[in-house]
């Protein structure tokens, strides 16, 4: 088991977060980002992945390498529709959890959003995330590795 880790547009809570999780349960816990992504010394469970490409090859990544019973965590909806299916556990940095009865439709109202988006409609953004989202991811990625372990 892996706890995959869409490292891009992650806050840096949620990265602390989840490299206590990966220090205190002994989880190997990948970092996947198209860019550097400098890893805390002291931690040997941790692993750092760099792609190359566009803003889209960590998912590609991500999607390519995680199995059955590993967590991910990404905000990214299509990312997040690719995974499900897998029986990938996939939480967001807000601590909502992808399931395969949600997936279709945030991937659905996603797509519509991007669509009135390109049309030059505003649609506002997410707001800023804080400490109410941290606890929540918190309490999130708890749930999601004790299940992925009991599975395990």
């Amino acid at each position: 088991m892996k706890l995959w880790l869409d490292a891009d547009a992650s806050p840096r809570d949620v990265k602390d977060v989840c490299v206590r999780a990966s220090d205190r349960l002994k989880l190997v816990t990948v970092l996947v980002a198209n860019r550097r992504v400098p890893l805390a010394p002291g931690y040997a469970h941790l692993e750092s992945v760099r792609v190359d490409g566009g803003p889209d090859a960590a998912d590609a990544y991500i999607a390519e390498h995680a199995e059955s019973g590993d967590v991910a965590v990404t905000a990214d909806i299509p990312l997040a529709a690719l995974l499900v299916p897998k029986g990938v556990l996939v939480i967001d940095p807000r601590g909502e959890t992808y399931t395969t009865e949600s997936i279709g439709e945030r991937l659905s109202v996603r797509n519509f959003m991007d669509g009135l988006r390109g049309a030059g409609v505003d649609t506002g953004g997410a707001a800023a995330w804080g400490p109410k989202d941290k606890q929540a991811f918190s309490n999130a990625l708890d749930r999601a590795l004790t299940r992925a372990m009991k599975v395990r």
